[in-house]
């Protein structure tokens, strides 16, 4: 079972999950929206009890000890930083890159702009941000998909998605994972402060700014029903890899792989890492 700690830097102080021997090969995990380093529970339990060091953090704003009240603190510039800030705390100087989501966009521009400290890269259901972006110019289908990043941005979307007992936020998960899940998301985001803090990585306006292609051993994980992400989007993530690259779809599966299928999603990741 993973221990819970706080990870203290000198950006800010992050709630933490984490399991395996200090000694273990180092594997950070990155969660998205709108979830916390418990979604990555399972894949942190079995790499540690494999003797693996694996740590899932919850990220800016989802940490009640650092939830910055101003949009501009919300910059992909501070997300890479607080990624690289947890790793030197922990004393990695390189380590394993695990991100879902958004977290999975985090943890692209590290690799494009920190090279160096990745081993390797998984990224899950969010391809390059540049594949993303150049599906999105190019493909209907992946505009139609693309269309409630702008509505979260509005001033009204905490009040929209807290709405009627969250409903409008429960539905991001298609029902797709545990429910005991879904209500512990609801409820961390209810706290004061923390919907507005975790809807401002989307008003920071991170994606104007693609990162370089990676040159890192990367794989890419994308559920073949995922309703965020085309098969466009995703088909494109290979050209933005210099290096070694394995593309895994997987199909049945939605946008919530690491919850969805968590034994196939390890089984996956264990292999990657070897």
């Amino acid at each position: 079972m993973s221990d819970h700690r706080q990870i203290t830097t000198a950006a800010g102080t992050f709630d933490a999950i984490e399991a395996g021997p200090d000694d273990g090969q180092p594997v950070l995990f990155l969660h998205g929206f709108p979830q916390a380093a418990v979604a990555w529970e399972h894949q942190v339990d079995v790499l540690g009890h494999a003797g693996l060091r694996a740590v899932a953090f919850d990220q800016r704003g989802y940490s009640p000890s650092f939830r910055p009240a101003d949009v501009s603190d919300y910059r992909m510039a501070d997300l890479v930083g607080d990624v690289l800030a947890v790793a030197d705390t922990l004393g990695w100087t390189e380590f394993d890159l695990v991100g879902h989501d958004l977290g999975a966009t985090v943890a692209w521009h590290v690799a494009a702009e920190h090279p160096e400290r990745l081993r390797t890269l998984t990224a899950v259901a969010n391809p390059h941000p540049s594949a993303l972006a150049a599906a999105q110019r190019e493909d209907e289908d992946q505009r139609a998909r693309s269309q409630h990043l702008p509505l979260l941005k509005e001033r009204t979307a905490e009040r929209r998605l807290l709405a009627d007992g969250a409903e409008a936020l429960r539905r991001f998960f298609e029902w797709r994972i545990p429910q005991s899940a879904v209500d512990e998301y609801v409820a961390r985001l209810s706290e004061p402060g923390a919907l507005t803090a975790a809807l401002n990585w989307f008003r920071a306006d991170r994606w104007t700014a693609a990162p370089d292609p990676v040159t890192t051993p990367t794989m890419f994980v994308w559920g073949g029903e995922d309703q965020a992400v085309g098969s466009t989007a995703a088909l494109g993530c290979a050209k933005w890899v210099n290096g070694l690259y394995r593309f895994e779809a997987v199909d049945e599966v939605t946008h919530w792989v690491p919850e969805e299928a968590p034994d196939l999603m390890t089984g996956l990741l264990l292999d990657h890492l070897r």
